[in-house]
């Protein structure tokens, strides 16, 4: 599963590359169409989807002359689960900064009362 986890998070460590899957999320499109709003040629773009498609991550169909793409969500699945496994560490992290926070401040408004009170000293 790491190999396939590997082939993943490369392929989404480029900018262009996720783009491509945010377009394709909202539906298929052709080279054509997912070359439309980069700086950079036809196989340019096609060398992006070749990497996609080796993450598992795009699918191409054929539909007559049309080849559309096709994003394929299960790596973002097994990405995502990978992740979560993560969620309870930073969670229970951020926890005991909360609550180390809460201390700190009881702390510094404990020590603002006690210099606020009037110091005793008078003469008697």
């Amino acid at each position: 599963m790491h190999t396939d986890l590997d082939a993943t998070f490369a392929a989404l460590a480029d900018p262009t590359r996720r783009a491509i899957l945010t377009r394709l999320a909202t539906g298929e499109a052709t080279v054509t169409e997912l070359a439309a709003p980069f700086a950079m040629s036809q196989p340019a773009v096609s060398k992006h989807l070749r990497v996609l498609e080796r993450a598992g991550l795009v699918s191409r169909g054929r539909d007559a002359q049309r080849r559309p793409c096709r994003l394929e969500a299960g790596p973002l699945w097994e990405a995502t689960t990978w992740l979560a496994a993560y969620h309870d560490h930073w969670a229970e992290s951020y926890q005991r900064l909360d609550a180390l926070l809460d201390e700190l401040r009881t702390a510094d408004q404990a020590d603002q009362a006690d210099q606020a009170r009037p110091r005793g000293g008078g003469t008697p």
